[in-house]
This record gives C-alpha cells, structure tokens and sequence, in this order.
C-alpha cells in the first residue's frame, strides 16, 4: 500500500469517523465512543503500520497480524478494513442486519476478511494473539502480532495470565495496545474498578512498556507505533499505552462513558456529521 501523508491519513480517520457514526445510527444498536476515540490508532495501523496483505487469507503467514480483543469496537475496525480493501465499503451498509458479516461483534462463521477470531467476549485476545505470535516463531516467520484490548477489559483475570505468560516465554514479537480512554461501560474506570499505573503493572510483569500520550493525534500514533515496532525482538513483550478521548471528533460525545453503547438519533447524528468533513465518500 503506498504511504501516505500525515494529513491523507488524518483524512481517512474522519471518515472513518462518519462511518461508524451512521452505521450505529441506521440501525440504532452498537457501540460509537470508543471507536471513535481509536479511529487514529486503527488509520495509523492498516494504511501505514501493517505489513499485511488485503487478499486474505486466514493462516497469516508472512505477513503481520492485528487481532481486535475488544469486538465492541467493531464499527471502527470494519469501517477501515473496508477502507484498506478487505470488503467493498457498500458493505458497511448492512451492519449488525440479519444474516450480514458484519455482526455486532466480529465473527468468523461468516467468513469476513480481516477477521481471524471471533471477539468481544473480553479478556481472551491477549491469549490469542500469544498463540500466533509463538507460531510466527516456531514457522521462522519474521512478521509481528498485534493486539488491542480496552482498558476495562484489563479487570478480566485472563489478561493477567496471558501477561505474565508472555514474559515468561520471552514473546519478543508481540505488540498489545491498551486503549486508555478511562471509560466503560458503567461509568469511568476509576470508579467501577481503578487500574492504578498499567505501567507499574506490566513493567512487574516483564513487559517493556511505552505510552503514545495523545492518541488522537495522528503523528502521536505514528511515533508509538513505530517506536513501538523498535522494541521487538529484544526479549520482551511489547506493551502500548495509547491515550484516548472516547467519543473524540464530536463535541457531545467526547470524553464520557455515556456514549459507549449508544446509538445518536436523526437530529444528534446530523449535528456530529456537520462536525467531520467527508472526505473519501460515504458509502
């Protein structure tokens, strides 16, 4: 895929942006804020970061791997595997219908391109993503494995395991990313559970950790990504702390929790488009 400018990418992001804003609304159901607050990271990931191949195929071999730990964020993920050419964007019309590939969380029944796992049920992708990156190096595949997960999620015992397994059996070729928006579902995380430092805690468990301060912020995610990138094959695990705003790009949805799992009506949804410039097309 040829590189493009900060700005292209920035371009993309919003409307991405646009996409996942009408695809929650056309059937009133799904989850908006934090993959609004992602659309960066995810642009960042599959126009420039990934070294992937949009004729898929599930093996993954020599190529990198992304796995979305935390599937609510699904609106964001199909709108830019879509975008890079997995699925033709029309597509994105029929998300969450019956009988559609693009399910509320992702699913692999349906064959979609770019899925590998189905997810959402938290706390498994780290697992998962454990499992190929260990392939990679079994197979002598130079590629990496990514992985997001929410911040929330990080209260799920499964994620603990998996982490100290990773340091454990030395998974160099890995990179997690945290999206650290500070928000679930209920209310912020520091009320319905806190986290205290993540890197105090992944630094204990043997990971080498970093943070991308604004990741809403395209050159920011870039940086990280790329730094992030640096870190491998030394032995260690790489863990990304991205710093998010859920509900960024829209002033009424940025920065609270109650945006997770809501959908805007007619008059909301046209004030937050009237916000994002459509850059590519809507489909």
């Amino acid at each position: 895929m040829e590189k493009q400018s900060i700005e292209q990418l920035q371009k993309i992001a919003t409307q991405l942006r646009r996409d996942v804003l009408r695809m929650v609304h056309a059937v009133q159901s799904g989850h908006p804020g934090a993959p609004l607050g992602c659309a960066e990271f995810f642009v960042a990931l599959y126009f420039d970061q990934l070294r992937h191949n949009t004729d898929f195929k599930m093996d993954g071999k020599g190529e990198d791997l992304f796995f979305l730990s935390n599937g609510h964020l699904s609106a964001g993920w199909y709108s830019v595997l879509a975008r890079s050419g997995y699925f033709p964007v029309e597509e994105l019309k029929t998300f969450r219908k019956l009988n559609s590939r693009l399910q509320g969380h992702p699913a692999t029944e349906e064959h979609l391109p770019g899925v590998r796992i189905a997810s959402g049920s938290l706390g498994q992708g780290l697992s998962v993503a454990l499992g190929a990156a260990q392939a990679k190096k079994i197979d002598g595949d130079d590629k990496l494995v990514y992985v997001m997960m929410g911040d929330g999620e990080l209260q799920e015992g499964q994620v603990w395991e998996a982490a100290m397994y990773a340091a454990h059996y030395g998974v160099d070729n890995l990179i997690a990313t945290v999206d650290f928006n500070g928000q679930q579902i209920d209310g912020p995380t520091r009320e319905i559970m806190g986290l205290r430092s993540l890197r105090d805690k992944f630094e204990a468990f043997g990971w080498e950790v970093m943070e991308t301060p604004n990741g809403n912020d395209m050159e920011s995610v870039l940086i990280g990504l790329e730094k992030a990138k640096n870190l491998t094959r030394e032995g260690k695990p790489v863990m990304n702390l991205l710093h998010t705003e859920m509900g960024y790009g829209v002033d009424f949805m940025v920065g609270t929790h109650k945006w997770h799992g809501s959908p805007p009506n007619d008059e909301q949804l046209a004030k937050a488009l009237a916000q994002l410039e459509e850059t590519l097309g809507d489909y």
